[in-house]
């Protein structure tokens, strides 16, 4: 089974601005375009969120990347 990367954030905050701006702006122009871009974002969001929760700890992109205790920068005095 091939291992998935996930999204980036940048993935997950384009979706969800995306939908508030569907939602609040795309809206009044065009119901129908508004309602169609906010699934969109709906179904984007949804797969950013799909994708984190398939993060292995052992993987490169898991948790031990962002243990502090594991960085060089970090020293007990």
């Amino acid at each position: 089974m091939a291992k998935g990367v996930p999204f980036s954030s940048g993935f997950m905050l384009s979706s969800i601005i995306g939908f508030f701006i569907s939602v609040f702006f795309v809206m009044d122009i065009s119901p129908t375009w508004g309602l169609t871009f906010a699934i969109i974002f709906v179904i984007m969001f949804i797969a950013s969120v799909v994708t984190l929760s398939h993060i292995e700890a052992d993987d490169r992109y898991g948790m031990k990347e962002l243990a502090i205790h594991e960085k060089g920068h970090y020293r007990k005095k």
